[in-house]
């Protein structure tokens, strides 16, 4: 569907929307987005990475200002070259995660846990699986997450399913915090009310775009939300079928290049 008013942001997910899982950016995505960005169209990545995981996607991309949206909302970053590290953070939210991890353990004992230090990395209770996580990577005593502002919490289990994570979330609660399963056995927790959608509408509002001239493509479950703010949705082909249900449209997959499909739509070739 390429009818109604012409897009003005377009807020892009990273991982099963951009790159697929292996991370690679193919050359018709990489084109469509950059024809996109230079027609005027602000893109914005708005994607569960933190902030140093997302910034060597930007730059594959040649996307160096305007702005972007980590951590799945909690942090939101202006980029600039001149900028050290070519960003700065504009908005951070943080919570106490104390409760959460306390909880969260006390039902998965042997899950791996990690912490985000926005912009540099994480304190975490053990290795994750290989290059999953990025940045400085710092490994301390359950105790040691505790007690401290988080941006966000990391709980990994290898002997779960997303099925099992949200069986959980739902059997044990978890309250004054955000949460989104990711496509394995990934749960992110967030500082309450927080998510893409959250920090897209301080980018919007910031940019001064129109609610009815924003976009949101993305493949997960912490797409959802952001699907409920972009005035056109769309879904990567191989969504899961509550995340397919959610957008207002589907494309093809990510390894069909289904991203280059709705920006050709966009700003034609």
């Amino acid at each position: 569907m390429t009818g109604g008013p012409p897009v003005v942001l377009a807020a892009l997910d990273i991982d099963g929307t951009l790159v697929d899982h292996d991370d690679k950016l193919s050359d018709r995505v990489r084109t469509a987005v950059g024809r996109v960005a230079a027609a005027g169209v602000h893109v914005v990545i708005a994607t569960g990475r933190a902030v140093h995981g997302t910034m060597p996607v930007l730059d594959r991309l040649g996307l160096r200002h305007g702005y972007a949206v980590c951590s799945n909302g909690a942090v939101v970053v202006r980029l600039h070259p001149r900028l050290p590290g070519g960003y700065e953070v504009v908005h951070a939210e943080t919570f106490d995660p104390t409760a959460a991890l306390e909880l969260v353990r006390e039902h998965l004992p042997s899950a791996l846990f990690a912490v985000e230090v926005a912009g540099s990395g994480y304190r975490l209770t053990a290795p994750f699986p290989a290059d999953e996580l990025s940045g400085e990577l710092v490994i301390v005593p359950f105790a040691e997450l505790l007690h401290r502002p988080a941006t966000r919490v990391i709980v990994r289990s290898t002997d779960h399913t997303p099925e099992d994570f949200l069986a959980l979330v739902e059997k044990i609660g978890l309250h004054e915090v955000s949460y989104a399963v990711g496509w394995t056995a990934w749960l992110d927790l967030a500082p309450e009310g927080v998510s893409k959608a959250s920090a897209l509408e301080r980018v919007r509002d910031l940019l001064g775009v129109p609610a009815d001239g924003t976009l949101a493509v993305g493949d997960g479950r912490n797409d959802l939300e952001m699907f409920a703010w972009a005035a056109r949705s769309v879904a990567m082909g191989q969504s899961a079928d509550v995340v397919r249900a959610a957008a207002g449209e589907v494309t093809a997959s990510v390894s069909d290049d289904g991203l280059a499909l709705v920006l050709d739509g966009v700003v034609p070739t």
